[in-house]
């Protein structure tokens, strides 16, 4: 009895590393959330009410929160950005607001001064105007005391310019790929309105822009920088880069360069890689003809069936976001597909249908693993993997209708819990939302009931099986944080809640999850030693939650948050390339273990995906990330072609070629192996990577730089502007990408249509209900 006792105590395994893991948790989440905190007592106010010289109300807190959720509610945020957050067709309303409200106050002093119109003055009476305008800007009326900012005559001349700009600009459409008449009154009742104010909702989102563009040229009070550190770049209102952003960027290389040394040294002197566990002439064999499989692994396989329609539906809409940017209000002539789907409703789909399908995918593995890791096929596993299955088309499917109803007006004051809730990558409704949350805890469910067994068997807490299922915790819990967001909490706050769902769930915890998964998909395939996947594991998960953590920041430099989040953003996000450079030996690492395998190993196109995972986190998420997110660079390129070149580098790059690999490994086991072929997905491989490739840096990458440098000579307004993206330059760059585009989209056609196939040739279960499962198997 006491041995028995003594074998059940936990290891002291690894307790180092578990202690410094747990104290960079500790450290990191508790910056971020002071940070948080500095946030929301330093964000900019939003006033009561915005008063005249003469005493008049000109606008108030109501209107302007009531603009943010009109904003929200047509969807706006998927057509173009506002702080520079959103999508990158349309222009940033926060730029071009704050270039209207300058103008006017131009004009407005050069009729009062010189009776003519600002760009009829001399060159010598334009600066003297210039110059009274950013000083008049600058200065901060806004009494904390009553809480009302108090503007000057020309502050209210621009104010109406403002208003005056977008009631043409939404009555018209912007002759872009903007709908006329897409703001309507009828679309709401006319008093009692969900987070809407009473009153035009025209000048309403005209207040709320007008207030983005306040904030980001009107110093803070008792400060010599703008509440959104001088972004965006328009010398005409004094908004030129702080010394922050060239300091801090300078730093960031810095400290990255003696960091990577130092990495690296502590690398190789502790030996963190993964040791093989075989030696070539012992290397495991596979027999999948004698794998048995349980009923909830088979069920699995319409998960993956589901990734598949996702994965083509939401590559065919980012075709046609690509061809708006040549055509903006048809698809070769043909008016009701833009009349159905315009830019912003196709976009909302295109990135929502991103993150379900790849979580799909993740899911599917989840449930085919559970069983062999517990040795055990709970009762009722296979009822519960249906009901999850069913309950996740309908969250597909419900929230992609109610998002259409919404932004086109028919769900009144229901717009938030059923339509668009107006979030970029955070769109569906808010009952939609916690329909997903409560199918990833029933997924959750199905993985603790799959795995309760060997988490039992384990002594160490902290060991593989553990990890695997902290992992597992921590997908449904980081969802969590959407919730936070409502539509009355001011864009700063809302927009740091948004980043810790964008950028701590997908960008941290699913890299944490993929991390542990493939390790765990090695040692069960018995290729690498369990004991040194283990400190793997935990050597890598202390350099991405070190890093990652507080490099959300560089999402925080330019929304309003306080200045020194430049700091924190640059010298962590510089740093987040280090663990993915070391997934650069990763990769050498499952090329030799595929390549000892020879030809009969079973998982070659799994192992082929990823190393592609490896490298594209290398060139997408670390170089073309650590470009973007220097300070230095950020304050000229936010928002624009440079970052969806990124994005579809890290999303697509990372996480759909991971979602694939894994997709590949659980259906190579719940096929019959003699109706599997590998020719059709090297096909696949191949064409995926290439057209990925190209859409990246043949298209999207080039026209960045060329962005990037209109932002640097003629201001950040000129490079969000249609004449800029009707460019020839551009437009033949856009029609280019049709060519890698293309290439794409038959990568995934010929991937789905093997996975239609092998739908019809999986294995019977062997396992039902309440089975336990031999070892071998």
């Amino acid at each position: 009895m006491s041995k028995m006792r003594k074998n059940q105590k936990p290891t002291t395994v690894n307790g180092l590393l578990k202690s410094i893991t747990i104290i960079t948790l500790v450290l990191s989440f508790t910056a971020l959330i002071v940070g948080g905190y500095w946030i929301f007592k330093n964000q900019a106010p939003r006033p009561l009410e915005v008063i005249a010289s003469d005493g008049t109300v000109v606008m108030t807190q109501d209107s302007i929160k009531g603009g943010q959720a009109v904003f929200q509610k047509y969807g706006l945020m998927d057509y173009g950005t506002v702080l520079g957050n959103g999508s990158y067709m349309g222009p940033d309303y926060t730029a071009e607001a704050l270039k209207v409200y300058t103008e006017g106050m131009q004009d407005y002093y050069a009729k009062k001064d010189y009776g003519t119109d600002y760009a009829d003055l001399s060159q010598s009476e334009a600066a003297i105007i210039k110059d009274k305008v950013i000083s008049e800007m600058r200065e901060n009326r806004f009494n904390e005391d009553d809480n009302k900012l108090y503007v000057t005559d020309a502050q209210v001349y621009g104010i109406n310019q403002v208003e005056a700009y977008y009631r043409e600009v939404f009555e018209n459409g912007d002759g872009w790929g903007l709908k006329a008449n897409l703001i309507q009154e009828q679309d709401m009742p006319e008093t009692n309105r969900a987070y809407v104010a009473d009153g035009d909702q025209i000048e309403q989102i005209s207040d709320f822009f007008f207030w983005t563009a306040w904030i980001s040229s009107t110093n803070r009070i008792g400060d010599d920088i703008s509440y959104t550190n001088n972004w965006p770049f328009y010398e005409d209102a004094g908004n030129t880069m702080s010394y922050s952003a060239i300091l801090w960027s300078g730093v960031s290389i810095t400290i990255l360069a003696l960091f990577v040394a130092i990495i690296l040294y502590i690398f190789y002197k502790y030996r963190f890689g993964m040791e093989p566990a075989f030696t070539k002439d012992s290397y495991p064999t596979f027999n999948l003809s004698r794998k048995k499989v349980t009923v909830s692994q088979v069920k699995s396989a319409k998960f993956f069936l589901l990734v598949g329609v996702m994965f083509f539906v939401q590559v065919m809409l980012g075709a046609l976001l690509a061809h708006y940017y040549t055509e903006p209000d048809s698809f070769f002539g043909i008016k009701w597909i833009y009349d159905l789907l315009p830019f912003g409703m196709a976009k909302g789909y295109h990135l929502q249908l991103a993150i379900f399908w790849i979580a799909t995918s993740w899911l599917g593995l989840g449930i085919y693993f559970a069983p062999n890791v517990g040795g055990l096929e709970p009762k009722h596993q296979g009822k519960l993997v249906d009901i999850l299955f069913w309950a996740l088309v309908i969250v597909v499917g419900g929230s992609m209708v109610g998002e259409w109803l919404g932004v086109n007006g028919y769900l009144g004051n229901l717009w938030f819990l059923l339509g668009h809730q107006g979030w970029e990558y955070l769109e569906l409704g808010r009952i939609w939302q916690i329909a997903f949350a409560i199918g990833m805890g029933i997924w959750l469910l199905i993985v603790f009931r799959g795995i309760r067994g060997g988490l039992q068997k384990e002594r160490d807490k902290g060991g593989l099986i553990h990890l695997l299922f902290y992992a597992s915790i921590a997908v449904p819990a980081f969802y969590f944080f959407a919730f936070f967001i409502n539509p009355e909490m001011s864009f700063t706050m809302a927009d740091y809640w948004r980043w810790w769902v964008v950028h701590l769930w997908v960008e941290g915890i699913f890299e944490v999850f993929a991390v542990v998964i493939i390790g765990f998909m090695l040692v069960s395939m018995k290729l690498v030693t369990k004991s040194s996947v283990i400190r793997m594991f935990y050597f890598q998960i202390i350099l991405l939650l070190g890093t990652g953590v507080l490099g959300i920041g560089h999402h925080y430099y330019y929304n309003g948050s306080p200045e020194a989040w430049i700091a924190v953003g640059a010298v962590f996000s510089a740093l987040e390339i280090i663990p993915l450079t070391l997934l650069v030996l990763e990769a050498y690492e499952h090329y030799k273990m595929m390549k000892t395998g020879g030809v009969k190993f079973p998982y070659k196109l799994t192992f082929w995906f990823l190393i592609a995972t490896s490298l594209w986190n290398v060139v997408g998420a670390g170089v073309t990330g650590f470009l973007i997110n220097l300070p230095v660079v950020n304050y000229f390129e936010h928002g624009q072609q440079l970052t969806p070149a990124h994005a579809h580098a890290a999303m697509m790059g990372v996480y759909g070629m991971f979602a694939i690999a894994v997709l590949l490994y659980s259906l190579r086991n719940i096929v019959k192996p003699e109706k599997w072929n590998d020719t059709w997905l090297k096909w696949s491989f191949w064409l995926l990577n290439i057209g990925l490739f190209g859409m990246v840096f043949v298209a999207l990458t080039p026209i960045g730089f060329i962005q990037l440098k209109e932002s640097f000579v003629n201001g950040y307004w000129a490079s969000r502007t249609s004449d800029f993206l009707q460019q020839d330059v551009i437009q033949n760059l856009m029609l280019i990408r049709s060519i890698p585009d293309t290439i794409f989209i038959v990568g995934v056609v010929i991937l789905i249509i093997f996975i239609v196939k092998v739908m019809f040739h999986l294995k019977k279960p062997s396992y039902h209900g309440g089975d336990s499962i031999p070892e071998e198997d």
